[in-house]
Formats: structure tokens, C-alpha cells, sequence
């Protein structure tokens, strides 16, 4: 079966809200996120990137079914939690974009998506003038007891996509886990950075 990868920006996305949400609750109930999501939430949450017009959200179809979203806005309008790590190490914020969350069905991984999700997203963001990209992903030890045997980090993949690992940038959040029996447990998120030298005027 094809699939589409198409960009929406702001509240061209309202639509496909449900389905977002729908897939932020299953992907992230895997490893390493281990995320107890439930759908009114996770609206309220990607309301507020609908409510961004310089947001950008990357949908992937198959079939006439969403079975990939990825999210970002400029980390300006981002919530203060990302951007706190940028201005406590002196980081004006105002000069990156900030990629939220990807996730995309078991079933269509590894045929280009994620690759393409990237690719809008930074489009989106140096159409807006942006030359420097981030986002954050969770940490986990490499012996946790919930990791599959069959896990592969997307940190080889992240690295050729040109960012780099940038432990001094670091939030914490907290979550209801599939582990913690409905208590929220607080996770270190480190972000990863890319730079791009500057448009010429």
C-alpha cells in the first residue's frame, strides 16, 4: 500500500486532532516512553500547536488512515519547560525551532516516514527563517527491565540526520507510566541539536 506525507500549519490540523492523539497513546506506550496517555489530554496538548500558526504538523497516509504525526513550533511558543534549558545556559530561545513528538504506526516503520517528517518539518522551519533545529527525547538505562530484547534507539538515526547530543540541555516531566500503577514518575528528556550556517542576505 502507498502512503502520503503531507504538511499542515496551525488550525489547517484540527481535523486530524483525534487521530493524533490516537497515535501519540499507542506509540508512546512502547519503550522507551512507557506513556499512560488517555485522548483528552493528549487534545489539550496538541490544541495547543493548533493554536500555534507557525506550528507545523506532518501527516502520513495510508489507505485514507493517519498512521503518522509529527509535530514542531518555534520554541518561543513552545511550552516553558522546553525552553527553560535554553535560557538557564544562556540560549536565547527565540532563534530555534523546536520539533515535538513523531510517531508513526508499528506497521509503517522503515520505509522512509521518518526521514520525511524531518525533512517538512525543517522546510517549515527555514521558511519561517529558522536555521536551528532542536528537540529532546527521553533517557533510559540500558538495563531497564521493560526494554525489548529487539529494541533499537533512533540515536544512530538521529545522528545522520545531523544532530548532535547536548547533555547541559536537559528538562524533566513527569508522566503516568504503564509500570507505576497510575503515578506520575518524573523522566529526564536530553535534547539534541543541528545548526545550519545562516541564509545569505
Amino acid at each position: 500500500m502507498e502512503f502520503v506525507v503531507r504538511r499542515l500549519t496551525g488550525e489547517h490540523v484540527l481535523p486530524y486532532l483525534p487521530d493524533a492523539a490516537r497515535l501519540r497513546i499507542s506509540v508512546f506506550r512502547e519503550f522507551p516512553y512507557l506513556y499512560e496517555g488517555d485522548e483528552e489530554s493528549e487534545r489539550g496538548y496538541l490544541q495547543s500547536y493548533a493554536a500555534c500558526p507557525r506550528s507545523v504538523f506532518v501527516l502520513a497516509e495510508a489507505g485514507g488512515r493517519i498512521v503518522g504525526v509529527s509535530t514542531g513550533l518555534p520554541l518561543d511558543d513552545a511550552d516553558a519547560s522546553f525552553r527553560e534549558p535554553f535560557e538557564k545556559a544562556g540560549i536565547d530561545p527565540a532563534g530555534w525551532f523546536y520539533f515535538g513528538e513523531s510517531v508513526l504506526d508499528r506497521a509503517w516503520r522503515g520505509k522512509g516516514i521518518g526521514h520525511a517528517f524531518f525533512d517538512h518539518r525543517e522546510q517549515h522551519a527555514m521558511e519561517l527563517g529558522f536555521s536551528k533545529f532542536c528537540f529532546c527525547a527521553v533517557v533510559r538505562p540500558e538495563d531497564h527491565p521493560l526494554k525489548p530484547a529487539d529494541y533499537r534507539s533512533n540515536d544512530a538515526f538521529w545522528a545522520k540526520r545531523g544532530y548532535s547530543l547536548r547533555p547541559e540541555l536537559s528538562c524533566h516531566f513527569a508522566w503516568h507510566q504503564v509500570d507505576s500503577a497510575g503515578q506520575d514518575v518524573e523522566n529526564q528528556l536530553i535534547f539534541r541539536t543541528r545548526e545550519l550556517a545562516p541564509p545569505q542576505m
